[in-house]
């Protein structure tokens, strides 16, 4: 349904019309003679044209039968509303209704003069017919009309090209720079990497034991290495490197693990498949949960639990590290993250202190079951 506002324009033209076709009616009949069924016809189908953009068609209906009332009555009046009603009709896209009523609408005025107290004859009547129709008129309104809808569509057209312009140059925009990103973010990654790899090389030569945190600085590296290729191929929209989801998880908890950390997982619930959105939301909430509570936390245990619920997947992070119920949590560039992934699929995250000391991450992503 057309919502459209009657704007000041639309009262104006309706005004207008009214009152000319008043000013002819009194010009023509004098204010005496004139029926007052007559002055509503005129003054009714003139102002029916102010919804004339809001319901086009039932404002073509109006104007028709106000047409036909003037002949009924015996008053010759131009049907000028009927005119702007063909018009606003054929520009709303109603073409079809608008043909229709106007090619029913000859035949209607000369049955309605012919019935009016001017007694005419039936020749008399469809030349007077062409008088009040003006059918020259009766085209131009509805090519106008045809021609403006063009006209409008073209425009419409022309604008959603520029913004698929727009978004495909700022889609370019961001490839090109997570390809920067990419390449700057893998070479300082590599260089730790191969650091590490030289530093557990020479312990083993050495005879020395390996420190479980080289170990965790190794792995991280290739993790890390792995983790910017498959972000670049995702905006390259290849599926050789998906990204990763709730399948991952167990490994991320793994490696986690260290000798300070004690980080378990837990899983309820019937496991069913996920939307993609959702399954890597999962997987980026748990990984910067756990980040942080390396970074962070200072914790000795970490636990992961993840609930499949009928419609939605729960996701929570516990540790016992340092922060209390007290202190107000400083939200890093990591929770913002986190937030406007959730947010952005209607869920909910919740990241505060625990009542018991340590900090909890709780995330609730709706899920949307297919029969």
């Amino acid at each position: 349904m057309n919502r459209q506002r009657i704007g000041v324009t639309d009262w104006a033209i309706a005004v207008g019309v009214a009152a000319v076709l008043l000013f002819a009616g009194l010009r023509q009949q004098g204010p005496t003679q004139l029926d007052p069924l007559g002055y509503a016809l005129l003054v009714g189908g003139g102002l029916a044209l102010a919804w004339g953009r809001r319901a086009p068609v039932a404002v073509l209906a109006v104007t028709a039968v106000c047409a036909l009332g003037h002949q009924v009555i015996g008053f010759d009046a131009p049907a000028v509303a009927y005119l702007f009603a063909v018009y606003a009709t054929v520009r709303a896209g109603h073409r079809v209704v608008a043909v229709a009523v106007s090619v029913i609408m000859p035949g209607a005025v000369t049955l309605a003069l012919l019935a009016s107290p001017h007694d005419l004859a039936v020749g008399e009547a469809f030349t007077r017919t062409r008088d009040v129709l003006q059918l020259a008129w009766l085209i131009a309104a509805g090519a106008a009309g045809e021609a403006l809808r063009q006209a409008e569509r073209r425009a419409d057209e022309a604008e959603r090209t520029r913004e698929e312009t727009a978004r495909r140059r700022a889609d370019e925009e961001r490839l090109h720079i997570a390809r920067e990103l990419h390449d700057s973010l893998t070479h300082q990654i590599s260089v730790i990497k191969v650091q590490a790899e030289v530093a557990v090389h020479l312990a083993g030569r050495r005879g020395e034991q390996v420190p479980e945190a080289l170990l965790v600085i190794r792995e991280a590296g290739r993790e890390a290495a792995r983790e910017l290729r498959a972000t670049l191929e995702a905006l390259r929209d290849d599926d050789k490197n998906p990204p990763r989801g709730l399948a991952d998880v167990p490994e991320l908890v793994r490696r986690a693990r260290s000798p300070g950390l004690d980080a378990r997982l837990t899983v309820e619930g019937h496991r069913t498949d996920v939307p993609a959105a959702v399954d890597r939301t999962a997987y980026r909430i748990v990984q910067e949960s756990l980040t942080n509570v390396a970074r962070h936390a200072a914790a000795t245990t970490a636990s992961v639990r993840i609930d499949h619920r009928p419609d939605a997947l729960v996701i929570r992070v516990d540790d016992d590290g340092g922060a209390r119920p007290d202190t107000v949590p400083v939200p890093g560039v990591g929770l913002l993250g986190m937030r406007e992934r959730v947010t952005a699929l209607g869920g909910r995250l919740r990241a505060e202190p625990r009542p018991e000391g340590g900090f909890t991450v709780r995330a609730e992503l709706p899920v949307e079951r297919t029969p």
